[in-house]
């Protein structure tokens, strides 16, 4: 019941986020003001708004001008769903396996019981700080992939998520100087890039963006990361010329390959360490 529930909430928080994704970037007020069809402006009624459903039962098109609709809404809306229900089931895992707590978060602590003590309420703390930051992230991904922007606000949002985790993780002195050198190091090394490209090869919001990551992962897990989002943007840039869909002068947002390599870290990234040290 409780991943049924956390599905359902994540296509909702996903429909809020394309929201996000079109308006920040836009400059435009992201409360008020009503949702309107992307091609007539024709303001939405509530059930053309119902995440996923909609969609279908509109066939993929505005029910206003019958024009097709992007992809980009029943996708992050699902995205947004599954990522909720794989977050809450991964942690439920690691905490079931004495990682970061006495136990997993269950649907007692959540709405039934009331009876949570500190280390339940941590818990509730750090899948939470998860949700924020795939939704932070989800709107980045699609804001710098749509207009080549990434919203500075989903920044601090990411940064704001990222010392509460730190701080409920009860971290040492040796990994808060982990974390703050890591995400220095990449911020500087973007900085290099944009600063030396005249900023050809990289935006000013990835370093910020790299600076979040880093200071989200540590070393050596940001190695990892940066190297994940170079070797995916290269392959799908290498892809997209051979399709010629690009030139080699064409510039390609690099903001979903670093969350891409996020991704990846988080969820590899032990192993890849691993073989990585096998082999060297």
């Amino acid at each position: 019941m409780i991943l049924l529930l956390l599905f359902v909430l994540g296509l909702c928080v996903g429909s809020f986020l394309n929201v996000l994704a079109d308006r920040l970037p836009k400059g435009e007020d992201v409360i008020r003001g009503r949702s309107h069809c992307d091609f007539c402006r024709h303001k939405l009624r509530w059930y053309e708004l119902i995440p996923l459903l909609s969609f279908f039962i509109q066939q993929g098109k505005s029910r206003c001008c019958k024009k097709q609709l992007s992809l980009q809404y029943p996708l992050s809306e699902l995205a947004t769903g599954v990522g909720f229900v794989l977050i809450y089931s991964f942690q439920s895992f690691l905490l079931r396996q004495g990682y970061g707590g006495q136990a997993a978060v269950s649907p007692d602590i959540i709405g039934v019981s009331f009876q949570m003590d500190i280390q339940s309420l941590l818990n509730i703390v750090r899948i939470t700080s998860y949700f924020v930051l795939l939704s932070s992230f989800t709107v980045i991904f699609i804001s710098d992939l749509k207009y080549e922007i990434i919203p500075i606000e989903m920044i601090i949002v990411g940064f704001i998520t990222a010392l509460i985790y730190h701080g409920i993780t009860f971290i040492n002195f040796i990994t808060v100087i982990n974390v703050i050198f890591s995400g220095f190091s990449a911020g500087l090394f973007f900085f290099s890039l944009w600063f030396f490209t005249k900023g050809k090869a990289m935006g000013d919001g990835d370093i910020y963006l790299a600076t979040l990551i880093g200071f989200l992962l540590g070393f050596p897990d940001i190695v990892i990361a940066l190297y994940a989002a170079f070797l995916t943007g290269a392959m799908v840039g290498i892809i997209l010329i051979l399709r010629r869909k690009k030139s080699l002068k064409a510039h390609i947002p690099f903001g979903p390959f670093l969350i891409i390599g996020y991704g990846i870290t988080i969820m590899w990234g032990e192993q890849i360490l691993q073989i990585w040290r096998l082999l060297w």
